[in-house]
């Protein structure tokens, strides 16, 4: 006899997240899932993460399919608390279609309906995005806000999962149009269609953050007027100072005292010298923010993400490095929540790891600027007349031309390597 079940539902990843695509089940019908351990890997507009089960038990049906956006709160499956693993009986379970593998190469299928069709995220009612004979169906919202702003639906490509159009792509194709009549030319036309994969080319789909990732970067670029310098820093100081720490610091904190927290804190004392810089254009105004909260760059297998460290200027070396380790650890291991990526005011990024020298890095958008530290090299140059070989670091700063200008800029970086050259062995890490 069958326990009792427990309805699992979409958890709100963050406090502005409220849908999430189910990427990848960890766990099928029949299998036993245990509190707290992975059940499923989710993607958000944020983020992706592996979401925990709620509960002991067998999974008995999974309600929503792997590629298919949920609103939060809304039912993924079903689990017999404390089941023992055995079959349930036939009218226990509603049988789930079995996905069909895809040769890779070979076009996506419509989409079908699914037990828990995917939502729209325009406040409608969910709809397939596209019908088994190609048509394409619109929730409600869109074709309202569509009729109001006179646009041509069919003339839009849909950003959606499956092509869904949003009330988003309805907003950015009637402004584009509006600007193109503005500027004497014609309507925006829809792109042409993506290129056809020869034979022996791989096809790999696009991850929700991979995409947001796309987006962000060309909102970013297509937005603001990047503008780039760089200053040479001696790390003599920086490096005596690690070597003289890492042994203790290891031994205390159970990971490794890296560069990357010393960079953090001579930006952080930077923007508390500079506070323009800790800033965001907003059209008419700036808006210079209180809290210093610093993303940092941290790469993954296939992405990258940037996690926060927040009112990181209250940190000393060591709690800077603590709370590095901290949101890297997560996110490597897809335990980052949305909200950890949101509301950082300036950003930090160490492409110097991979040994690189010089680097154009793309401003985040609603900052002015992102810091890149560089390899450390040993070079030789000129000390008191003579030539002699030091750590040096280019420290690259990428700044928004709205915001900053030319000379602003350089007394940031200015400010930053002066910083790093006033550390010595003595300097405290706590």
């Amino acid at each position: 006899m069958a326990g009792p079940t427990k309805r699992v539902v979409m958890p709100q990843l963050g406090e502005s997240v409220h849908e999430g695509t189910i990427s990848k089940w960890l766990v099928k019908p029949g299998d036993k899932v245990v509190e707290f351990e992975p059940m499923l890997e989710v993607d958000t507009d944020k983020v992706s993460a592996e979401v925990p089960a709620p509960v002991t038990g067998i999974l008995r049906e999974i309600l929503a399919q792997e590629g298919q956006t949920v609103q939060a709160g809304a039912e993924i499956a079903v689990v017999e608390v404390g089941g023992d693993g055995k079959a349930p009986a036939p009218e226990a379970t509603a049988p789930i279609a079995p996905i069909a593998p895809k040769a890779a190469g070979s076009p996506a299928p419509p989409l079908a309906a699914a037990a828990t069709p995917a939502p729209t995220g325009d406040g409608a009612e969910p709809v397939p995005a596209v019908l088994a004979t190609g048509e394409h169906r619109y929730s409600p919202a869109v074709q309202m806000l569509a009729s109001e702003l006179k646009v041509d639906l069919s003339r839009i490509v849909g950003t959606g999962i499956g092509g869904r159009v949003s009330k988003k792509d309805v907003q950015n194709f009637a402004a584009s149009a509006k600007e193109a009549k503005a500027a004497g030319g014609s309507a925006p036309t829809p792109p042409s269609a993506p290129a056809t994969p020869g034979e022996g080319d791989q096809v790999v789909q696009l991850t929700r953050v991979r995409r947001l990732i796309a987006e962000n970067m060309t909102r970013s670029k297509s937005t603001i007027p990047h503008a780039w310098q760089t200053q040479e820093a001696d790390m003599s100081g920086v490096v005596a100072n690690r070597a003289a720490n890492k042994a203790a610091f290891m031994k205390q904190e159970g990971f490794s005292l890296t560069y990357l927290p010393y960079v953090m804190a001579a930006a952080v004392s930077a923007l508390r010298e500079h506070p323009e810089v800790n800033s965001t254009f907003n059209e008419t105004e700036l808006i210079v923010h209180r809290d210093i909260n610093v993303g940092v760059s941290v790469g993954l297998e296939d992405t990258l993400v940037v996690p926060v460290v927040r009112r990181a200027d209250g940190l000393s070396i060591a709690g800077l490095a603590r709370a590095v380790n901290d949101v890297a650890t997560r996110a490597r291991s897809k335990q980052l929540k949305a909200d950890d990526l949101s509301g950082g005011t300036f950003t930090v990024n160490n492409s110097g790891t991979f040994g690189t020298l010089f680097s154009y890095s793309v401003i985040n958008p609603g900052q002015a600027g992102i810091l890149t530290m560089e390899a450390i090299v040993d070079r030789p140059v000129a000390v008191s007349g003579m030539i002699g070989i030091k750590p040096m670091m280019y420290l690259c700063f990428s700044f928004d031309h709205r915001v900053l200008d030319g000379l602003q800029a350089a007394r940031f970086l200015v400010s930053c390597r002066k910083w790093l050259e006033a550390v010595t062995v003595e300097t405290p890490v706590y």
